[in-house]
């Protein structure tokens, strides 16, 4: 069975990213690429290294016609989202790549985005899209809302050592390394090769990054009571891959074999031998999840590290993942793409 797919905001690095990973899908079918600013234009001429591909030109969103298509991607800016999904037709199912629905309290999206929840009907009905902890609930579901790349990368780290009591709650520290596609594609000041280059740096300090409003959702969920860790993210100058590395108190060895156990049949995450470290060389443009656990030279205390491709894991691969599971698909299909190295 051929499922037929649109992608919004295709002009976007996900949405570019989606296009390059369904192409090797053998049961989707792009039939729609909305990209308001490129309307009128090929995906060749926006996106040159997907010129190969026989893919629809770009269009308005208002110019599509939904009717027969089975599965829509939102890779929209934030509160874009929220505005475009409601109009929607209500028996499309939805994969929202922003940030507009994953935190469930409407007021905690106020607060982290500083604007008021545009659709708080359809908060309701989202599914927090973290494929590996919510498969059930995504299968069901008619709107998932794709996680924060950073967020994800933490919480695979952290959700398992939480569930089993390993670590203690009160002493988690992440240091995060994303590269510069994860802030997007449109033109800032601050992202240009000669401001950015031959340097990295950290920003959102002290408690403002707004992917912490999904680390208190989440992980305060996982431990039934209040988790606050404590988060610097940094810009690094490179393309992609996201490095973070959690410091926690708890035994090593209960840590590594926490992590082992809980990832034993996941496809996409794998815990590497006890003391070995990842690197966001080895995952570069694939959908996999490295994850290391060393122990600190203080006794009681651990080093875990997760490296991921913040546009492949981290967004498209996921939202392809969640997809998959929305359309009683494989799971892994179109997602066993090996890491490009070097």
């Amino acid at each position: 069975m051929t499922h037929k797919i649109a992608i919004l905001g295709a002009s976007g690095y996900t949405g570019a990213e989606l296009a390059r990973l369904i192409a090797t899908h053998p049961s989707l079918d792009i039939v729609a690429l909305a990209a308001n600013s490129k309307a009128g234009q090929s995906m060749g001429q926006v996106f040159p290294h997907l010129r190969h591909l026989d893919l629809p030109d770009l269009v308005t969103i208002e110019d599509i016609d939904f009717s027969g298509i089975d599965l829509c991607f939102c890779a929209l800016p934030h509160k874009t989202s929220q505005e475009v999904i409601a109009r929607l037709p209500r028996d499309l199912r939805i994969v929202d790549l922003s940030a507009d629905f994953r935190l469930r309290d409407p007021g905690d999206y106020q607060k982290w985005y500083g604007n008021p929840h545009a659709a708080p009907e359809l908060q309701k009905e989202a599914v927090y899209g973290l494929t590996e902890f919510y498969r059930a609930e995504i299968a069901g579901a008619r709107l998932v809302a794709g996680t924060g790349c950073n967020a994800a990368t933490g919480q695979y780290i952290l959700r398992p050592l939480i569930a089993a009591g390993v670590i203690e709650l009160d002493e988690i520290i992440l240091d995060l390394k994303c590269g510069v596609s994860g802030a997007g594609r449109s033109l800032k000041e601050n992202l240009l090769h000669a401001e950015l280059s031959e340097g990295y740096h950290a920003y959102s300090v002290g408690g403002t990054h707004r992917h912490l409003g999904e680390f208190d959702q989440e992980l305060s969920r996982v431990a039934g009571r209040k988790v606050e860790i404590q988060f610097t993210p940094h810009l690094l100058p490179a393309n992609r891959g996201i490095l973070a590395t959690a410091y926690v108190r708890g035994d090593a060895g209960r840590i590594h074999d926490t992590l082992v156990a809980a990832y034993a049949d996941e496809p996409f995450l794998i815990t590497l031998p006890m003391g070995e470290t990842p690197s966001t060389r080895h995952i570069r443009g694939s959908n996999f999840c490295h994850i290391g656990v060393v122990a600190d030279r203080r006794e009681g205390r651990a080093i875990v590290i997760a490296a991921l491709d913040n546009l492949t894991k981290g967004s498209s691969g996921q939202a392809l993942q969640n997809a998959n599971l929305m359309l009683s698909e494989p799971e892994v299909t179109g997602l066993m793409l090996a890491p490009v190295f070097p």
